[in-house]
């Protein structure tokens, strides 16, 4: 895959135009939000631009290549066989799982979440005025698996409280894990014991790195097939993230039915003809471009342990991601060091106002974010020499 860096300043892009509104900077190296600098794949471009060249954009409807192109994908990339009337359009996940919040539960009702996790987890029950229920994630000392689920407490939150919801994310965002059969099958049997509803974002899912392979939740057991709702896009293994491209699967019909036709009444599963023609396109023809991208990830992922090692001097530890393009930066030990504690406005201000580079703040992901950045990685090789230069520049 040829790695070009795209200048994507004027284009609207949040990574880019909106470092102004979010860090007060518009000259940061843009290393936060979660797409990719990379160009999307020819087949991708090829599929949108036939329709620009038809010149009129009237009403389209959903062709039956959609739903069977993410099925054949499912099944040949995760090992997954689900069925096509399984499968809705969803106008992105994050819109996705505030329709599941507000169909299935009422306010005042509890939703677990699995911190460090990805903010919007929080948001959306807290915005909803629904009860926000913290299972904190234990850390280890294992490298290859850098936290747990805390099953016992799971259990208790579970038998204390009035759960219909659990957000499950898997791959995890932000350490990268991709979570075992072991522990997704635990899950699932105390879910389903206790009649709680799990979502499964698996938007990381085709971006598994070294070796490591994604389990879909649903695909466990019986218990979890009967709980999930199971949502995925092509959008951040493709970068076409602004092209909308989401999808709910639900094995159960009777979550899935009434869940379904709630949406269809509220015209809320009906997707823009650049959505449908560009899942076909990434699912029928991506596969070798995306195979070269993880390759780039993975050197990426090398490079960036190689500079925290010998130009931070070990101050940082990178979490090897198991699949994804982002990287949970340990910065702790960093903080001990400059400051005697773990100052995460510190940190913050070293990576921002110090050094020039707009990561996520760990601190945004809830419980266990203090002392950690999340760093993505989706870009030249280049651009993250220049960070770490930058950083190390002003650790010295």
């Amino acid at each position: 895959m040829a790695i070009e860096h795209i200048d994507r300043k004027g284009s609207y892009s949040i990574k880019v135009d909106a470092l102004e509104k979010y860090y007060g900077n518009p000259n940061l190296i843009p290393l936060w939000v979660a797409d990719m600098d990379f160009e999307t794949p020819y087949c991708v471009r090829e599929a949108l631009q036939g329709v620009i060249d038809k010149g009129v954009y009237g009403y389209n409807y959903i062709p039956d290549e959609y739903f069977t192109s993410i099925v054949q994908w499912l099944q040949k990339v995760q090992g997954w066989s689900v069925e096509a009337q399984w499968l809705s359009f969803i106008p992105g996940i994050v819109k996705g799982i505030g329709y599941v919040i507000n169909y299935f539960t009422k306010e005042g009702d509890g939703i677990i979440v699995q911190p460090p996790i990805y903010p919007p987890f929080m948001n959306l029950p807290k915005g909803n005025n629904r009860k926000l229920l913290f299972n904190p994630l234990i850390g280890t000392e294992n490298p290859n698996s850098p936290y747990k689920m805390d099953f016992d407490n799971l259990e208790e939150i579970c038998s204390q409280n009035s759960c219909k919801l659990l957000i499950l994310s898997n791959p995890h965002n932000p350490a990268g894990i991709a979570w075992d059969k072991e522990t997704l099958t635990r899950l699932a049997e105390i879910c389903h014991k206790h009649n709680i509803i799990v979502i499964s974002d698996e938007i990381h899912a085709d971006m598994p790195l070294f070796g490591n392979k994604h389990i879909p939740f649903a695909s466990v057991s019986n218990e979890a097939a009967a709980i999930s709702i199971t949502f995925g896009a092509p959008s951040k293994t493709f970068n076409m993230a602004g092209i909308v491209a989401s999808y709910s699967v639900i094995p159960n019909e009777k979550i899935r039915e009434p869940f379904y036709k709630w949406l269809k009444v509220n015209e809320l599963s009906s997707p823009t003809i650049f959505a449908t023609l560009g899942t076909i396109a990434a699912y029928t023809k991506g596969d070798e471009w995306r195979l070269q991208m993880l390759d780039y990830i993975e050197q990426n992922v090398l490079f960036v342990e190689k500079c925290c090692k010998e130009k931070l001097g070990g101050l940082i530890t990178p979490l090897r991601p198991q699949s994804s393009f982002l990287v949970w930066l340990d910065c702790r030990k960093l903080s001990q060091h400059l400051f005697g504690c773990i100052d995460q406005e510190k940190i913050f201000d070293l990576f921002t106002q110090k050094s020039g580079l707009a990561l996520n703040n760990g601190a945004a992901f809830g419980i266990g974010g203090e002392g950690y950045m999340r760093l993505n990685i989706g870009c030249g090789k280049e651009i993250l020499e220049k960070a770490f230069d930058a950083l190390a520049k002003n650790l010295k």
